[in-house]
């Protein structure tokens, strides 16, 4: 019995647990059911649920409001320690009704099984810009400020600046098709007008501004809810500014995004590419790109400061020993009018320029001391090139710009002990030109910093070379250029051309060295040795015009010490007394010494002399080339007129970005080849070129190509016979490599015609 009943109770046991079971299972169901109404009701009351953010700041606004009046001790000590909060305006955020109404539009026509093609034709048309639509957006912002209108601008101008990029099809881009004319009228307003109105939403001047101002206005509540506008203005603006390949465009963007450099300091990585794209201008353009690219450059160091000042001087510096690969009478003036823009950049902080000054310096002296330790043809090679030298006239320059300036001043000793280092480095008739280079820094140096520097041996040493004292036996020869050459061949050595060039530009530096120090009170004992090796030179040459001009360089000089002994015989004080400084003073003022005089002379006959060896006289930045100190930093009193004038003459074709990605790719492929089939000839021509190429100075980042020939740089004289190959049509120009031999020289010549001579006496005997 008691087996019975316990199975019996089992059973019972397992009737109540199904339907316990099954009751679950219904109450999970009624469960899921429930959850699943309430999403079809949350689906169906969703148009009502959404919000505009202008209606969420509405009731924040009311919230605020309120709060004055529910917890009036919490308000009062907000007030005291975080007013800003309190000053929400709803007035600031744009009303997106019309965008949410345009998605919920969208789904209801899917859900409705509208034809795909109406639908893909309605957003193309909503994608689509006009010029009623951006005329509209200007016209709202000019009259009613209105913030969207300036979300709206800005959108298509990012939609104009990417415009052609290989994004494909974005359904998220709120535009994306437009014209020409289109794209011009946003690009003019937008650059024109977006300055001022970004600076009205961050309640900044007009105009102006500096690195503190926008670091403190990062903390502010407009900085937080417009600093989005900014970035977008200045990412499109440099997106597009790199796709830009006309002047005009080039020109006029980066002169109106002057005004809104200030901003950059809020976003680093923007401020570097920002640098990096202006100087790749300054340094490739034309003179009026690179004007407009410096004083991008000047206004971002001086509103800037420290942070972008070392990254434009070491960019600028490279871009100028960049440039000083060949040079010319016209590249010349190109060269000295990048010059100028670094010396003027230097000017904004001076005491980083010293820094910066103190470590080139030092790496210039470091490839000159190894050049004397070594005394290798590769290590005279890195000194005698057109990027050394001009690197020297680069800091010489900026040392006579900024002499007035204590920071400055130290590196003019070592500079110039370079210099005369470089000077005296080969001492040969055919690196006179690179001499007079040097000595013609020196005396900048001396006139600007009023030190006595000792100039007049090394020029004196050039007169007693045997190549100048001795009859040319090379003929007339061309008219040489000093100023575009380091080295000369040693064919033109021997011509009168090349004799008579050295001898003035001697006579041209000396004259400026002696008339520096013509009114000092030691005038006679520092010109007492000159003169005497000027009367050496005098005696010892044939040549009629040297003697004539050695006559009269000698008695100017004499006349000139009579001058000064007269003055120094009635006074009482000694050279060594302070006194000694204001000697002749007003004379020096009134230029009244003979020297003074006959160095005006001299100019102008250098002058002239100069202008008739330039075939054609193109004036690359000369005349702009020369910034003061007070030099314009912006065009900010330009008038509304104005800009628009100028916006609409750089705006005015039908380019749009991307346009020219094919042709650009298709001359690119043009330009690889081209460089082949030249790489492929030169390596053919190598063998021929070696003895003929001695005379190309032009290096590749200070280190020269193993297939420049050997004897480029001759140290022991002019013993060489391979040199007696080099035509003299290189002096005319000596950066151009030639590809043959050249025969029929004159001692070629000659030597034939001794030996014919020879044998026909011999037949005779």
């Amino acid at each position: 019995m008691g087996a019975k009943d316990d199975v019996a109770m089992d059973q019972i046991s397992e009737k109540k647990r199904g339907k316990n079971k099954l009751k679950s299972k219904k109450k999970a169901e009624d469960v899921v059911d429930g959850v699943a109404m309430d999403d079809m009701s949350d689906k169906k009351s969703g148009k009502s649920k959404v919000k505009s953010k202008k209606q969420e700041a509405e009731e924040h606004e009311e919230q605020l409001k309120r709060l004055k009046e529910t917890q009036a001790e919490f308000f009062e000590y907000m007030k005291e320690h975080d007013e800003d909060l309190l000053k929400f305006d709803a007035a600031e955020f744009e009303d997106d009704d019309a965008d949410v109404e345009a998605d919920t539009d969208v789904e209801d026509t899917e859900k409705q099984g509208v034809d795909e093609t109406a639908v893909a034709k309605k957003v193309n048309e909503q994608k689509t810009i006009t010029a009623a639509m951006v005329d509209s957006w200007c016209k709202l912002i000019r009259e009613d400020g209105k913030l969207g209108a300036v979300r709206s601008i800005l959108r298509a101008y990012r939609t104009a600046c990417h415009y052609g990029d290989d994004t494909g099809d974005d359904p998220s881009a709120k535009f994306s098709v437009m014209s020409s004319a289109v794209f011009n009228k946003i690009m003019i307003f937008v650059l024109s007008e977006m300055d001022g109105i970004l600076r009205k939403l961050l309640r900044l001047p007009a105009t102006g501004g500096m690195k503190d101002t926008i670091m403190e206005l990062t903390n502010t509540r407009p900085w937080k809810n417009y600093n989005h506008l900014v970035k977008s203005y200045l990412g499109n603006s440099l997106h597009v500014l790199n796709q830009m390949t006309d002047q005009g465009m080039i020109s006029f963007t980066l002169r109106r995004l002057k005004h809104s450099s200030v901003f950059l300091s809020a976003f680093p990585s923007l401020l570097r590419k920002y640098i990096k794209v202006a100087l790749h201008f300054w340094g490739t353009g034309s003179s009026s790109i690179s004007v407009v690219s410096l004083l991008f450059l000047r206004d971002l160091c001086i509103r800037l400061g420290s942070d972008c000042v070392d990254d434009c001087i070491k960019g600028m510096y490279k871009a100028y020993v960049l440039n000083c690969q060949f040079v010319n009478a016209v590249k010349l003036q190109h060269i000295s009018f990048l010059g100028n823009c670094f010396i003027e950049l230097l000017g904004t902080d001076i005491s980083a320029s010293y820094q910066h000054a103190f470590v080139f310096i030092r790496q210039l002296a470091m490839i000159l001391r190894e050049a004397l330790n070594t005394k290798t043809k590769e290590a005279f090679r890195k000194v005698y090139q057109w990027k050394f030298i001009h690197c020297l006239e680069l800091w010489t320059g900026a040392v006579c710009a900024y002499s007035s300036q204590s920071e400055l001043r130290p590196v003019a000793y070592p500079l110039a002990q370079i210099i005369s280092g470089v000077a005296r480095l080969v001492p040969t008739a055919r690196y006179i030109p690179l001499r007079l280079r040097c000595v013609s820094m020196l005396n900048r140096i001396a006139a600007s910093t009023g030190t006595f520097i000792p100039v007049s041996m090394l020029l004196m040493d050039m007169l007693d070379m045997k190549e100048l004292s001795r009859p040319p036996t090379g003929g007339v020869g061309k008219g040489v250029d000093l100023r575009t050459l380091l080295k000369v061949s040693k064919p033109a050595v021997k011509t009168r051309a090349f004799q008579e060039a050295c001898v003035y530009s001697v006579v041209e530096e000396l004259v400026e060295h002696l008339t520096q120090w013509s009114y000092s009170v030691a005038f006679f004992e520092l010109s007492s040795i000159p003169t005497l090796r000027l009367r050496s030179f005098y005696k010892s040459t044939k040549a009629e015009r040297f003697r004539k001009e050695m006559k009269q360089l000698i008695s100017q000089i004499e006349a000139n010490s009579e001058f000064v002994n007269k003055k120094r015989a009635s006074v009482g004080f000694q050279p060594n007394e302070p006194a000694a400084t204001s000697f002749l003073e007003d004379e020096k003022k009134a230029r009244e010494s003979p020297l003074s005089q006959y160095a005006v002379i001299i100019r102008q006959r250098a002058k002239q002399r100069n202008e008739s060896l330039v075939e054609s006289d193109v004036i690359v930045g000369e005349d702009s080339a020369v910034f003061g100190k007070n030099a314009p930093s912006s065009d900010e009193e330009e008038d509304e007129a104005d800009r628009n004038e100028k916006g609409a003459a750089a705006f005015n074709s039908s380019w749009l970005p991307g346009s020219d990605s094919k042709e650009k790719e298709a001359e690119e492929e043009e330009e690889n080849t081209k460089k082949k089939k030249r790489k492929r000839k030169s390596q053919a021509e190598k063998k021929q070129v070696e003895e003929g190429a001695g005379e190309d100075d032009v290096v590749e980042d200070f280190v020269f190509s193993s297939d420049e020939e050997d004897d480029l740089f001759d140290i022991e004289g002019d013993k060489d016979e391979d040199d007696d190959d080099v035509d003299e049509d290189e002096i005319a120009e000596p950066e151009t490599k030639t590809s043959k031999k050249t025969k029929g020289t004159y001692k070629t010549w000659h030597k034939n015609y001794k030996k014919t001579k020879n044998k026909k006496k011999a037949r005779v005997a």
